[in-house]
């Protein structure tokens, strides 16, 4: 079983981050531009096997279920969202902004044992949880 956790643009930005510090931070964000570029982040997943399944459980906090997707094609799962910047505050009032927001994407190499029809998903407080269900033997029928 092979899952892979995809970050394309993460390797980017920690370049980015050591060349700023290699050059004393001449470059470096401002606050107000580092909310905008911190934007690209990556949910927290668990993945666990029982018997008759695999459970992928989410941390989603502070996401609405609308802005979920969950696509399947072929072997490859795919979970998108965004999360979005508190809009009681303007973002002039900010001091810190550490927590990351905007758009998400995971994707996920279901392995050949995974029946893709029979995935069901559920969103509880905060972690969307799918469950995976594994492709029983087939048994056939023999005709006397």
């Amino acid at each position: 079983m092979t899952f892979m956790r995809w970050d394309p643009l993460k390797d980017l930005m920690e370049f980015q981050e050591r060349m700023n510090r290699l050059f004393g931070e001449p470059f470096a964000r401002t606050r107000r531009e580092e909310v905008f570029t911190r934007s690209i982040w990556t949910p927290s997943v668990d993945i666990y096997e029982t018997g008759d399944e695999i459970t992928i459980d989410v941390e989603l906090p502070e996401i609405d279920v609308d802005d979920l997707a969950v696509d399947i094609e072929g072997k490859t799962l795919t979970i998108k969202g965004e999360r979005s910047l508190s809009r009681e505050a303007k973002l002039e009032q900010y001091h810190l902004v550490e927590r990351s927001y905007g758009p998400f994407s995971r994707l996920f190499t279901l392995p050949d044992y995974v029946d893709p029809g029979g995935i069901k998903g559920s969103y509880k407080n905060g972690i969307l949880t799918l469950k995976l269900p594994k492709k029983g033997p087939k048994k056939i029928a023999i005709e006397e």
